[in-house]
């Protein structure tokens, strides 16, 4: 599957969103508090911070919460300060892993990266290892129930946006746009009413790695625990795992 990030589907399809609320909460205001500190505390001046706005609120975050991490970022309110840095390596199979990091420890970043890599059957890479495979996108994720498909293809093309991947099986359908065009096309859709699940610039592979078996078992198996590393921002890899082993292996 080819320019999908299928992490990406396999979150949402185990509802995964829910079930660690928390966890992406204080992801998602890490993000607002770096996005304030770069480009200032206005949503309309700053692209980031009106990109890590609309993540909040299509995550129900409360409002307060939103208002506050932006005062920390801005420095109207005491905050810590986070660095940005990425990770490259491998997982099970040979599937590429990317990784962004936003952490106020270095070093305790560092360690549990290792640590997770080398429990799970990866390996970290040098700098450039596997970047070459993704391109930075902007990519809109829509739950395929609750949209019109047809409609949305004609809304985003006309928005601006690149390409719509809809996919035969899969519970949702993505829009990728450039990164210039990105908010424009997330403002036209949201202006029509198409519900989003997610809305972000992510990182697309240009090519995919098919797991099966072991492999695949041990893949999953990564990404959640990588998941839940609270010092890593985003995960993106190019591995793909059919989807009736998929459903075998979430039993």
């Amino acid at each position: 599957m080819s320019g999908h990030n299928k992490w990406s589907s396999i979150k949402h399809k185990k509802g995964a969103a829910d079930a660690k609320r928390g966890k992406i909460f204080t992801k998602i205001i890490k993000e607002i508090i770096v996005a304030a500190r770069g480009g200032g505390g206005d949503p309309d001046m700053n692209p980031r911070l009106r990109t890590a706005v609309a993540t909040a609120k299509a995550a129900n975050m409360p409002k307060d919460n939103i208002e506050r991490a932006i005062k920390k970022g801005s420095g109207d309110l005491d905050g810590v300060n986070y660095e940005e840095y990425s990770y490259e390596g491998y997982g099970p199979g040979g599937a590429a892993v990317m990784l962004d990091i936003l952490t106020d420890n270095k070093n305790r970043a560092a360690a549990d990266v290792r640590h997770i890599f080398a429990k799970g059957n990866g390996n970290l890479g040098e700098n450039g290892c596997v970047s070459w495979i993704f391109e930075t996108k902007g990519v809109i994720v829509c739950e395929r129930e609750k949209v019109d498909a047809e409609n949305l293809f004609e809304l985003a093309l006309e928005a601006g946006a690149d390409d719509v991947i809809d996919e035969a099986g899969e519970e949702t359908i993505e829009v990728h746009t450039s990164t210039e065009a990105f908010e424009e096309v997330r403002q036209s859709l949201e202006n029509e009413g198409v519900e989003m699940i997610s809305a972000a610039v992510d990182k697309v592979p240009s090519n995919t790695v098919n797991l099966e078996g072991k492999a695949a078992e041990q893949m999953l198996r990564l990404m959640d625990n990588l998941e839940d590393c609270d010092d890593i921002q985003k995960i993106y890899s190019n591995f793909d795992i059919d989807d009736a082993l998929l459903e075998e292996l979430q039993g």
